[in-house]
C-alpha cells in the first residue's frame, strides 16, 4: 500500500494492488472496479480505477487535434446531466471528456482510442483473436446483426477481431490502422486518422457515420471511411441485378451516379453496353423490392419512362430527376429516390426470381357493375353483407363514413338496404396494407366492428382499422389515409400538404410546437396530426345546423371569444366549430365529446357484468343515471339492447382502462 493520494477527492485515497474481490463502482466512469484501484482511506464508498484516477485533466487527443478534450465531472448540457459518447454511442452520466465543439467521450473511450493511435496495444496482448466464422462465447451468436467493430462499425464477422473484457470489439486491422496516409486523389495534404467531429459524409460512399474512425483532412473538409480508403476494388463486377458486367473506372473528379442520382467521386464502375456510371455499392442495387412505403412492388429504373415525367419522391417530397436512377411503381405512377427507399434496411425486402410471380395485394371490393364513365357503379365490399352503390345519395350527406367515422363527402358508396356509407377512398383500401410508420415487418390486415384504441392518434373507435398480426396494434383508417405517403388536401388551404417527421415546427391551427406535422412546401402552413384529422363538419345539440370547422375568428371583440357549450373562454387562433347562421362557436373538444369515433347504435358483445348485448348510445336531451356510479350519463354510454331492460352505464365505468378517453389536442 502506497502513500495516500486524493485525486480531487475530499479524503486521501489508498492504492490497492493485491488481488481481492471488490463490489463497487468507479466514481468517475461508473463501471465495476477491480485491482489495481484506489479506495477512499475513510471508507466513504469512493473508488477509482487506476486508469481513471490518473486520467489527465486535459487530453490532447491525436484523433481530435483542433481542441483539447477537458475532463468534466458532469455533462455540460442540461439538468438531466446525460449525454452520449461519440465513440461508443452509450449514455455518459459520470465524468466525461468534453470538447467545446460538441464531442463527448467516456473516460475509457477517450483513453482506449488514445492508446490505439499511440499503438500502445499491450492491453490486447492477452486477448485471443477471434475467427470471423466462429461465434464468441461472449454472447455474439449473431455477429452480423449484433456485434460491430468500434473502429469502423462494420460487423465483426467480416474480419478477424478482438473482443476484450473491457467491452470493446475491434477488428485486428482497425487496431493497427496507420495514423497518416497519402493518396493520389488528395495530394494537397496527408489524410489523418480522426473522429468525424463535423459529421461530414464520406467522399467516396457519400454515407455519414456518426461514430467510429475516419481518415480526414480538416483544412479541406475532406473525410473518407477507413473501409473506403483501404478497400480493394474489383476490376469487374457481375451482378444479377444488371445484365452486363460493371468495370472499374478510376476517375479523378466527381460524377453523378446513374443508378441513384447522387454524387460519386474517385471510384466509379461503368457499363459500356448501357453507357452508365455508378457507385460500387450501386452495382448491386436490387431490381425489384417490396417496401413498407408502398402497397405494390417497386422497380429500379436507370431512366424513368415518359409517362412519369417530373415527379416528387413520396418519402422526402423533393423532385426525382427522371434522367437518373430511381425506384418507381408503374401501377400508381409514383417514384422514390433510391437513397430514401433503401436507407432503412428493415423497411424493404428484395424480390427474387423465385417470388417474382407472387399475386398482388387483394382489393377490399369486387366490382359488379361499371357506369358509362368507367367508374365502379355497384360493388361488393368484403366487410358488408349488401351491395354498395356509388353516390350521390338522395337522402343527404348527414351520415358518417363507417370506415373512418368522418362526415361523408363525394365520392362515396352507400347501401340502399341499410345505413352503411363508405368514402370511395376507404372502400378501395386493400385487405392487407403496408403501413410505413408501423415497426413490425408484416403487412397489417383490415378489420371492422372491434372496439380499439388507435396506436397513432389514441382515439377510441369501432370503425375500420388495420391490425398487426404480430403486436396486435391497431391503426384507424383516418391515420392510415392521412399518413399514406403523398399529397394531402386540407380545409381552406390551397396547396397540398405533406407529412414530415422529426422536424420541429409550429402548428398554424393551435399554435403548439410539434415534431410530426403536415406541412406545405409552397408556404409556411403547418398542421400537427391532431388538428389535421379533425372532422370538417360536426353536429351538436347546441345548434340545429351543421357546425363547420373554422381556422380563425375574425371577430375582434374579445367577449365573443367564448364557447357556447361550456361557456369558458376560447382562443380565437385555435380551430373551433362555428355556425355562421346562428353565430354559434364552440371548442372542438366540446362539440366532439370524449368518443367522437364510436359508432352510435352499434351493438358490442364484450363481456361485462350484464347478461345481454349492449348498444353504444349518446343521450342528447336527458341523462339517465348510470347503473354503476349513479351519475348522469352525459356522454357515451352502453345501453341494454333489449327494450324491456333499462340497464345503462357510462362507457368509462365498464370499458377496460386501455379504451378510456385521451384527448390529445
Amino acid at each position: 500500500m502506497e502513500e495516500p493520494l486524493n485525486y480531487g477527492h475530499q479524503h486521501p485515497l489508498l492504492l490497492l494492488n493485491e488481488d481481492q474481490l471488490i463490489v463497487a463502482d468507479c466514481s468517475r466512469c461508473g463501471e465495476k472496479v477491480s485491482t489495481p484501484c484506489f479506495r477512499c482511506a475513510q471508507d466513504c464508498g469512493f473508488y477509482l480505477h487506476k486508469a481513471c484516477a490518473e486520467a489527465p485533466l486535459e487530453l490532447n487527443h491525436p484523433f481530435h487535434h483542433d481542441h483539447p478534450l477537458v475532463l468534466m465531472e458532469n455533462p455540460p448540457y442540461n439538468s438531466l446531466g446525460i449525454c452520449f459518447c461519440d465513440f461508443c454511442g452509450e449514455t455518459c452520466e459520470k465524468f466525461i471528456y468534453h470538447c467545446s465543439c460538441g464531442l463527448d467521450f467516456h473516460i475509457k473511450c477517450a483513453l482506449f482510442t488514445f492508446n490505439i493511435v499511440e499503438n500502445n496495444l499491450k492491453a490486447l496482448d492477452h486477448v485471443t483473436l477471434r475467427d470471423p466464422l466462429i461465434s464468441t462465447e461472449n454472447g455474439d451468436d449473431k455477429l452480423e446483426d449484433v456485434a460491430k467493430c468500434f473502429g469502423c462499425w462494420e460487423p465483426l464477422a467480416k474480419y478477424t477481431h478482438f473482443s476484450p473484457d473491457c467491452g470493446f470489439n475491434l477488428h485486428e486491422k482497425c487496431a493497427k490502422l496507420p495514423f497518416k496516409l497519402n493518396r493520389v486523389w488528395h495530394r494537397k495534404h496527408p489524410l489523418v486518422l480522426q473522429f468525424n467531429s463535423e459529421r461530414l459524409s464520406c467522399k467516396i460512399c457519400k454515407v455519414t457515420e456518426q461514430r467510429g474512425f475516419v481518415y480526414g483532412c480538416s483544412l479541406c473538409k475532406f473525410v473518407v471511411h477507413t473501409e473506403c480508403v483501404s478497400a480493394s476494388f474489383d476490376f469487374a463486377v457481375k451482378e444479377k441485378s444488371h445484365e452486363h458486367p460493371f468495370n472499374l473506372f478510376r476517375r479523378p473528379s466527381s460524377f453523378i451516379c446513374d443508378a441513384c442520382g447522387t454524387e460519386g467521386i474517385y471510384v466509379a464502375y461503368i457499363c459500356c453496353t448501357c453507357n452508365i456510371m455508378v457507385h460500387k455499392k450501386c452495382t448491386s442495387l436490387p431490381r425489384i423490392i417490396k417496401s413498407k412505403w408502398h402497397d405494390y412492388r417497386l422497380f429500379h429504373k436507370y431512366l424513368l419512362p415518359d409517362e412519369f415525367g417530373s415527379s416528387d419522391c413520396i418519402i422526402c417530397h423533393d423532385e426525382v430527376d427522371p434522367e437518373h436512377g430511381s425506384y418507381c411503381c408503374s401501377h400508381c405512377n409514383i417514384t422514390f429516390h433510391v437513397h430514401c427507399v433503401t436507407e432503412d434496411k428493415n423497411s424493404y425486402s428484395i424480390v427474387t426470381l423465385e417470388n417474382e410471380d407472387e399475386m398482388p395485394n387483394e382489393s377490399s371490393i369486387s366490382v359488379i357493375e361499371w357506369n358509362d364513365a368507367g367508374e365502379a357503379k355497384k360493388v361488393k365490399h368484403f366487410k358488408h353483407m349488401h351491395n354498395l352503390m356509388l353516390g350521390p345519395f338522395v337522402g343527404g350527406y348527414e351520415n358518417n363514413c363507417d370506415g373512418c367515422m368522418l362526415p361523408i363527402s363525394d365520392p362515396f358508396y352507400y347501401c340502399s338496404e341499410c345505413g352503411f356509407f363508405l368514402h370511395k377512398a376507404c372502400a378501395e383500401l386493400l385487405k392487407m396494407k403496408n403501413v410505413w410508420h408501423h415497426l413490425c415487418q408484416e403487412p397489417l390486415t383490415l378489420i371492422s366492428d372491434k372496439v380499439f384504441k388507435c396506436g397513432e392518434c389514441s382515439e377510441v373507435s369501432n370503425a375500420f382499422a388495420y391490425e398487426c398480426c404480430g403486436c396486435e396494434n391497431k391503426i384507424c383508417l383516418r391515420c392510415v389515409v392521412a399518413f399514406t405517403p403523398g399529397a394531402q388536401t386540407c380545409l381552406k388551404h390551397e396547396h397540398p400538404l405533406f407529412f414530415y417527421r422529426d422536424q420541429e415546427r409550429k402548428c398554424n391551427a393551435c399554435g403548439k410546437a410539434t415534431w410530426n406535422a403536415f406541412c406545405c412546401k409552397d408556404c409556411n402552413f403547418v398542421l400537427h396530426a391532431g388538428c389535421f384529422s379533425l372532422p370538417i363538419t360536426a353536429r351538436h345539440k347546441c345548434d340545429e345546423h351543421l357546425l363547420l370547422l373554422t381556422d380563425h375568428d375574425d371577430n375582434n371583440y374579445s367577449k365573443s371569444h367564448h364557447c357556447d357549450i361550456c361557456e369558458e373562454s376560447r382562443d380565437p387562433n385555435r380551430r373551433f366549430y362555428h355556425c355562421a347562421t346562428c353565430d354559434t362557436s364552440a371548442h372542438a373538444s366540446c362539440v366532439l365529446g370524449n368518443y367522437p369515433f364510436l359508432k352510435l347504435g352499434s351493438i358490442i358483445y364484450e363481456e361485462t357484468c350484464h347478461p345481454h348485448p349492449l348498444t353504444i348510445v349518446k343521450k342528447k336531451y336527458y341523462y339517465p343515471d348510470c347503473d354503476e356510479c349513479s351519475n348522469p350519463c352525459e356522454d357515451v354510454a352502453l345501453e341494454c339492447s333489449k327494450s324491456e331492460c333499462k340497464y345503462i352505464v357510462h362507457w368509462d365505468c365498464v370499458a377496460p382502462d386501455s379504451l378510456w378517453f385521451e384527448w390529445s389536442i
